[in-house]
């Protein structure tokens, strides 16, 4: 068992980020929306990459209804680059929600705010507690770690069980007046002391009672099991160059994987075929037109979270045949210099920058 009583890891903790805690744009901030703006960005984005985007998007929409009234493009373009682009799109749509049901107040209790889109437990207790002062425990990685640890949990953390577990025991330690500072603390242990590789014991406020430290298993505590091999695509894109200069851009499908973007149309490559054939092949499905693919640009590979892709980008000429959106919501013709002014998934924004570069350095 645990030497340290629940009220006394609550108070170690708490003393420990008070005299430790990292600044951050977001900390001591009381408004609910930025304190939601910053906990949506956080979910898979480590906070140095996050607050960049989080300064931007303040100056950009500094209130909801800023947000809320704002065209999605606009809202995608300031997300450009974090990823998980459907975490931006359902913030677009619980802004104007917001501001319709709730007017331009977050709901404060949890039974309401979590019934924005994009708001699951997790977000929900964060933006409860840091916001709103309630004792809503929040669950993340970092607070997985520390709570197995301590509490010796060896079961596999992939497991809706042992995260059920890791909750209810949080549930019971979160301090009842100063929740936000609780559930900051926790995450902030995990991130800084309590690291996956190498915690650093010695250093811990919580040292005393942790199991795993005693047991000498931090190294294998948390447990998780082995995620299935991500499977790898190799992707064609065709660049199309009218006469004028104009390249031709795509907007993806609302409903699809990175739904509201631009891209350069193309798609996956099929058995037996060359890439070149792969490029020729997919604009012909997805414009309606035949086309030559005389040149490769670039080669780029990309992680998605679920699948790994390489993307062979071929300039293309057009040999028959008018553009039109098939499969996609949108085209457009735009200028080199435009590119940059439309939000693109990762893989692409390289291809635009090279091409803006290539402009610019009187390359073609």
């Amino acid at each position: 068992m645990a030497e340290l009583s629940n009220s006394e890891f609550t108070e170690n903790l708490l003393d420990w980020y008070k005299e430790h805690k990292r600044e951050m744009p977001w900390r001591e901030e009381k408004d609910p929306y930025k304190i939601w703006i910053s906990e949506i960005m956080l979910q898979q984005t480590r906070v140095d990459q996050a607050w960049p985007y989080f300064e931007n998007f303040m100056k950009v929409f500094p209130t909801v209804f800023d947000l809320a009234k704002a065209d999605q493009q606009q809202v995608l373009k300031a997300w450009e680059g974090l990823g998980y682009y459907s975490r931006a799109r359902n913030l677009h749509s619980a802004s104007k929600m917001i501001v319709e049901d709730y007017n331009g107040k977050l709901p404060e209790t949890y039974d309401e705010i979590i019934k924005l889109k994009g708001i699951g437990p997790y977000t929900a207790a964060a933006i409860t507690s840091i916001a709103f002062g309630l004792p809503n425990a929040v669950v993340d990685g970092n607070v997985i770690r520390v709570i197995t640890r301590y509490f010796g949990i060896e079961d596999d953390v992939r497991k809706t069980g042992t995260v059920k577990e890791v909750q209810s025991l949080v549930n019971e330690l979160i301090s009842q007046k100063q929740p936000a500072e609780f559930n900051q603390g926790m995450m902030e242990l995990g991130a800084t002391v309590c690291s996956p590789h190498n915690p650093d014991c010695l250093n811990c406020p919580i040292q005393s009672g942790c199991i795993a430290t005693k047991i000498a298993k931090t190294d294998i505590i948390p447990y998780k099991s082995k995620a299935k091999k991500k499977p790898h695509k190799v992707i064609g894109v065709g660049i199309i160059e009218a006469e004028d200069g104009k390249l031709l851009i795509a907007l993806r499908p609302e409903d699809a994987m990175l739904g509201g973007l631009w891209e350069f149309p193309g798609g996956k490559q099929e058995k037996g075929e060359t890439i070149q054939q792969t490029v020729e092949r997919e604009l012909l499905e997805e414009l309606d037109v035949e086309v030559h693919a005389f040149k490769e640009f670039m080669t780029l590979k990309h992680t998605y979270s679920h699948f790994s892709i390489t993307m062979h980008a071929w300039f293309c000429t057009l040999i028959s045949g008018t553009p039109k959106a098939k499969s996609s919501q949108e085209i457009r013709w735009v200028k080199r210099s435009e590119l940059e002014e439309y939000p693109f998934p990762k893989a692409n924004k390289v291809l635009t920058e090279r091409l803006i570069g290539d402009e610019l350095k009187g390359e073609k």
